[in-house]
């Protein structure tokens, strides 16, 4: 039987979505959560959600190759001390993915991203598209990452979205196998870092302490009175809130990953779905859970009835004998794989980050 809102709720209720309706922003939308089991049993889930089609791949890519921040002469660069499977956006960034040492890091769109000015006095340029692929090049463990990101070695650069005329405006999530998490964003030109087990989900707009204050409006209300039940980012980030510390704690691993799926999938936007007064509301496109206990990187997409995974340990990620290796999705990625496909992938060249013109 449903229970009556007090009436201060109602108010509030009231003003909070008059705040909502005012922080609509013209992007696409994502969502992603860290899933804080008992004994280790660790898990990152993050939703593609995505208007057109975003063309992704999946990539093995070893220890030991050479990058840089793709913005010219000024551009930082580095050589990958781990390796990393990952998923391209446009065949040209990473979009999400997972390195050996098991950190975790996913892009998502963030209307609101102000990048820093760059110029010749600038720290070392590094561009939007390779952001997540020099963490996961470099780093071990959330702590690690957010020390060195502090002292801000790089100028984070924007680029331009393929088939569009607009930027990249996004914000960086990590996780590792402790459940350490960070939220990177960049607002007014200056970097933004929120850094804590705590930090379990992260949407869209708005900036991510408004969203820390709506979802704490509505862990006042509690999730079995009444949940908001939209695509908009807010919404989802309330509803992955609430249900990531409902879910059982411990038991089966594929129990629990049942569990993870079941809340990522109650945050994605069906297939077809699109609000042409509301760009940010679009479909799902694809969700990946890593598994960091178990080294489980599970895949599914919309164009299949099935869920694949690849086993990270069993993939040479050395510089001596590891290969860059592609698992091809398809068009839409509507490839289908179902169960192990870490035998299904191939060797490739490895793909060209988009840049930068000097």
């Amino acid at each position: 039987m449903l229970q009556a809102v007090p009436n201060r709720i109602a108010v509030s209720l009231v003003a909070l979505c008059a705040a909502l309706q005012a922080s609509v922003q013209p992007a696409s939308a994502c969502s992603r959560f860290v899933f804080l089991g008992d004994d280790g049993k660790i898990f990152t889930a993050r939703s593609m959600d995505w208007a057109q089609r975003i063309d992704t791949d999946l990539y093995i890519l070893p220890r030991g190759m050479a990058r840089n921040g793709e913005v010219g002469p000024n551009s930082l660069r580095w050589t990958a001390k781990y390796g990393s499977l990952v998923a391209t956006a446009f065949n040209n960034s990473t979009s999400d993915g997972v390195n050996e040492r098991g950190l975790s890091a996913n892009i998502l769109w963030l209307e609101e991203s102000q990048y820093p000015v760059f110029n010749a006095s600038s720290p070392p340029g590094l561009a939007v598209s390779v952001w997540t692929q020099y963490a996961l090049d470099n780093f071990a463990t959330v702590s690690e990452a957010v020390a060195a990101f502090e002292k801000q070695p790089f100028t984070l650069v924007t680029t331009t979205i393929p088939g569009a005329d607009f930027k990249t405006t996004v914000h960086l999530s990590l996780s590792d196998s402790s459940g350490d998490s960070a939220i990177i964003e960049y607002i007014d030109g200056k970097q933004v870092i929120h850094h804590g087990r705590q930090y379990q989900v992260m949407t869209n707009s708005p900036t991510y302490n408004q969203q820390l204050a709506l979802a704490s409006y509505w862990s006042q209300i509690g999730g079995t009175v009444m949940m908001p039940g939209t695509s908009r980012a807010s919404d989802r980030f309330a509803r992955a809130a609430f249900y990531v510390k409902a879910i059982p704690k411990d038991g089966d691993p594929d129990r629990l990953l049942a569990s993870v799926y079941g809340i990522i999938r109650n945050i994605s936007v069906p297939l077809g779905v699109a609000t042409p007064d509301q760009p940010e509301i679009a479909s799902t496109r694809w969700r990946s859970v890593y598994d960091h206990k178990r080294r489980l990187y599970f895949f599914e997409s919309a164009m299949s009835p099935n869920t694949f995974w690849t086993d990270l340990n069993q993939i040479d990620f050395s510089k001596e004998t590891g290969k860059v290796m592609k698992l091809d999705l398809g068009v839409d990625e509507a490839n289908v794989f179902a169960g192990d496909a870490t035998r299904h992938y191939r060797e490739a060249e490895p793909f060209r980050f988009a840049g930068v013109s000097p």
